[in-house]
């Protein structure tokens, strides 16, 4: 089922059917190595990793989404929304993506990021997201930064078993005559799915 489209990507939900392509991404040690510690997954971790999505979206509605390039069908990674494990007496989420590396530097991460918060925005009617990054994936800081987010605090991530940079990003005004659809393309410049301007950055807890 298709989740958000923007002007390249395409999401849908993971199916089991999809260890092929989760393998392609979870499986190469270079996409795992600021997301988790235990180095290059097995093809037993992947699938644990693949299960846990499909299982996510059972009980909460929402996972990092398959993402395809739908110009020409290609796999480019996952994105979307997660529930906020920090604040866990709310219904938060955090957004994120992680991209297969033939797909680094080509502006996938923010044009995700956007469909992500898009969908969060128009279909959850949410208030606001969390995120949050490895401290040495300066490429994720500089988008969610881009984005608008604003930096809360530092957040013990246990998959990593480091403290990651945590960030909110605050729901933009309503904008008129917007439709309700996740289907169109997202803005390139982030000014109607990113954040809008918070007051106090001081509230909420974090990660990504």
């Amino acid at each position: 089922m298709e989740k958000f489209r923007t002007g390249r990507l395409v999401a849908r939900s993971w199916q089991i059917e999809d260890l092929p392509l989760a393998m392609e991404l979870w499986g190469d040690p270079a996409v795992t190595a600021l997301i988790d510690s235990r180095g290059k997954l097995t093809e037993a971790q992947v699938h644990e990793k693949l299960y846990a999505e499909i299982e996510r979206e059972r009980s909460s509605g929402v996972q990092y989404w398959a993402l395809f390039d739908h110009r020409n069908g290609d796999f480019v990674g996952c994105g979307g929304l997660r529930p906020w494990v920090y604040t866990p007496s709310e219904a938060d989420f955090e957004v994120g993506f992680h991209l297969v590396k033939r797909c680094w530097g080509k502006g996938f991460g923010t044009e995700a990021a956007l469909g992500a918060l898009e969908y969060a925005w128009e279909k959850l009617r949410l208030s606001k997201v969390y995120a949050g990054h490895h401290p040495d994936n300066r490429a994720s800081e500089k988008i969610l930064k881009k984005l608008g987010f604003e930096f809360i605090e530092n957040a013990f991530y246990k998959p990593t078993g480091l403290m990651h940079p945590s960030y909110v990003c605050m729901a933009p005004a309503p904008r008129p005559n917007t439709s309700t659809s996740t289907q169109s393309e997202s803005p390139p410049d982030g000014r109607d799915s990113g954040c809008a301007p918070i007051p106090d950055a001081r509230q909420g807890g974090g990660r990504y």
